[in-house]
């Protein structure tokens, strides 16, 4: 039936899907390591009357050997997150490993460019937040049953190397697929009455925004304080990294000791590319300026046209003062407009502090699907608290805002426009049909890339798992 590719069906089922988000949804994974297949460990007598066979290895994607154990800890890893295993079977587990060393295998094939400081900065990131969740690294270490932290490190550093050849190769997979209008209309037609799909409730909303003025002695003391720490680095008091642990404000970067890598077309603001550019290896710069607050960098690395750098972040404090005037401010601009003086969407273009949302006159953008529509059962509950019970055109009274590295603002919002849930329709939810329509397609060009290079690729499967019922025609039959 149609509806099944309006629920966008991959390959692979959805029990096993299921386990896909479960294994790698907080990054505490539990992959499989290449093993030599002359391992003496993995070699035992069956019977004096018979041939040695290779103990636990059930099969082999390209250069990567899968063992009878993977599939013992991907079943428990799925326990120990508060999984159900009731309805997985042995088979659909091998299926997803042989899916994700196939996706690696290739990207190797491939070329496909993965560097040493980018697994550091992944396994940086994740150790970090195991160790939040556990308690330490001796007891992470214990977890997964390695004898040293050097040991742990070095296993881990492989699992998460092979993870990123398989997000960048699935990447490479659905980069070139694209979408036009005609294939849209095509794949919406196709769909039986019947079937359509119901989108819930939705909203657009539009806000003001004014972020309170720092005192010039605020910014001072942040400027001293980033001069105090450059100074201590070169008089060697103390590591770039640490200090960045310890002090920055950045929740992006700070666990990793401030780290990025970054090329000219990153996507970062102006200002920090332009000093990051400027830098030579092992340089640090002054203090300087951006809308996040007061930097300095630290190069690292210069590879080719690829900066490794470190940067500490602070942000000036706002004062109570601060903070009453830009209520003051907001309080009076939400004034006006109630009074008829000027229209909400004039005000923010003339008088909202919020780049992104300025010259749209405050219409907000969701990050999800990139429209300006947002349903309301998935909407960050905060948000949703702020907004569902305001009427038509009514305005909010002024709210503070608060984001993950502090920094504080005064804003009002207005919902600008309603959509009931309502049965699909073409004109209306165009976008939401597009992206149906892109979606199947990008799983179609992924079935293919998978029946072409299981064709090109040495598999081999042991034992009772030629029995299994793959999605995918892992058997070549």
């Amino acid at each position: 039936m149609l509806s099944k590719s309006i629920q966008m069906k991959s390959r692979s089922n959805k029990i096993v899907l299921t386990f896909f988000v479960l294994l790698f949804s907080i990054g505490i994974t539990v992959a499989q390591e290449i093993i030599k297949e002359n391992a003496v460990d993995t070699i035992k007598k069956v019977d004096s009357s018979k041939k040695l066979k290779i103990d636990g290895i059930i099969a082999k994607v390209g250069d990567y050997i899968i063992l009878d154990s993977d599939i013992d800890k991907s079943l428990l890893e799925i326990t120990a997150q508060g999984g159900s295993v009731k309805d997985i079977t042995r088979c659909q587990i091998l299926g997803k490993i042989m899916e994700d060393k196939l996706y690696a295998h290739q990207a190797v094939q491939d070329s496909v460019k993965v560097t040493d400081g980018e697994v550091k900065s992944m396994m940086d990131e994740r150790l970090s937040y195991m160790v939040e969740q556990i308690g330490s690294m001796d007891k992470v270490v214990k977890y997964y049953k390695k004898n040293s932290e050097e040991e742990f490190r070095t296993y881990f550093f492989d699992i998460l190397k092979e993870q990123k050849l398989t997000s960048e190769m699935q990447k490479k997979i659905v980069e070139a697929v694209e979408i036009t209008p005609e294939e849209v209309r095509n794949f919406f037609k196709k769909i039986p009455t019947a079937d359509l799909p119901v989108f819930g409730a939705e909203m657009e909303v539009a806000q003001i925004v004014v972020t309170p003025k720092v005192s010039e002695a605020e910014k001072q003391k942040v400027i001293d304080k980033l001069k105090e720490f450059k100074k201590e680095v070169q008089e060697g008091g103390s590591s770039f990294a640490t200090k960045a642990v310890l002090y920055s404000q950045d929740p992006g970067s700070r666990a990793t000791g401030g780290y990025y890598k970054m090329n000219k077309k990153t996507q970062f603001v102006k200002e920090f590319k332009e000093v990051a550019f400027s830098l030579q290896e092992g340089e640090i710069s002054e203090p300087f300026e951006t809308d996040f607050g007061y930097h300095i960098i630290y190069v690292e690395k210069i590879k080719g046209q690829d900066v490794e750098l470190r940067h500490i972040l602070l942000i000036p404090a706002v004062t109570p003062e601060d903070l009453k005037e830009a209520k003051d401010k907001i309080t009076l601009i939400r004034k006006r407009i109630m009074d008829k003086e000027i229209t909400f969407d004039k005000a923010a273009k003339t008088m909202s502090d919020e780049k992104e949302t300025r010259t749209n006159g405050g219409a907000l953008i969701n990050p999800k699907t990139q429209d300006t529509r947002f349903e309301l059962t998935k909407m960050d509950p905060t948000f949703y608290t702020q907004v569902s019970n305001l009427k038509d055109n009514e305005i909010s009274l002024p709210l503070l805002d608060e984001d993950q590295s502090g920094k504080k603002k005064y804003k009002i919002i207005t919902v600008t426009n309603r959509i009931e849930s309502h049965t699909a329709d073409y004109a209306k939810d165009y976008i939401k049909i597009k992206e149906l329509a892109l979606k199947e397609k990008q799983f179609k060009a992924i079935g293919k890339w998978f029946d072409d290079k299981i064709k090109d690729t040495y598999i081999k499967i042991n034992g009772e798992y030629r029995d299994c019922d793959f999605t995918n025609n892992w058997l070549k039959k």
